[in-house]
């Protein structure tokens, strides 16, 4: 009786072989889920590496571009090509001898001068963090599905 007992409740091995046929799918399916969303991971993190990397190098250029243009006016600005372009235009150099001065009331040529700072190129390097990545996974719920719940039990009530 008691040997009748098991085989009763024993189940058939084409059932066996199926329960452990669909634990290894799910063990498949699972491995392949973690897989991918670590692939899409670290395909979005180099993308975006490769994003930082370029606007690094649209930085260099303009900062080269910003210095040749610097240089260019340095050079136009010189004594020497000053003193060329003053004599293109009939300038004449001026003996302080000779020289007119006017007075002018109200100018203190003694008081300090208060002059603009000078323009700096200032880039702001922090980081800018989307406040979705701020928030925590408790935080979230506590958002969505609990203030969700709440809004649709005040409206459950009768007035």
């Amino acid at each position: 009786m008691k040997n009748r007992l098991l085989q009763a409740y024993k189940q058939a091995p084409w059932r066996v072989q199926m329960q452990w046929i669909g634990l290894f799918l799910l063990g498949l399916v699972l491995v392949s889920s973690v897989a991918g969303v670590y692939l899409n991971i670290s395909a979005q993190a180099a993308t975006a590496g490769r994003n930082i990397q370029n606007l690094e190098n649209q930085i260099d250029e303009i900062n080269n571009g910003i210095a040749k243009l610097t240089t260019e006016l340095a050079i136009a600005r010189s004594a020497k090509n000053m003193l060329a372009r003053a004599e293109e235009m009939d300038f004449s150099l001026m003996d302080p001898q000779t020289a007119i001065y006017l007075e002018i009331p109200g100018y203190d040529p003694n008081e300090n001068l208060v002059l603009a700072p000078p323009r700096v190129n200032i880039i702001n390097e922090a980081p800018i963090v989307q406040s979705s990545y701020k928030t925590s996974l408790w935080d979230w719920l506590a958002k969505n599905i609990w203030q969700l719940s709440d809004d649709a039990t005040e409206g459950d009530t009768l007035p």
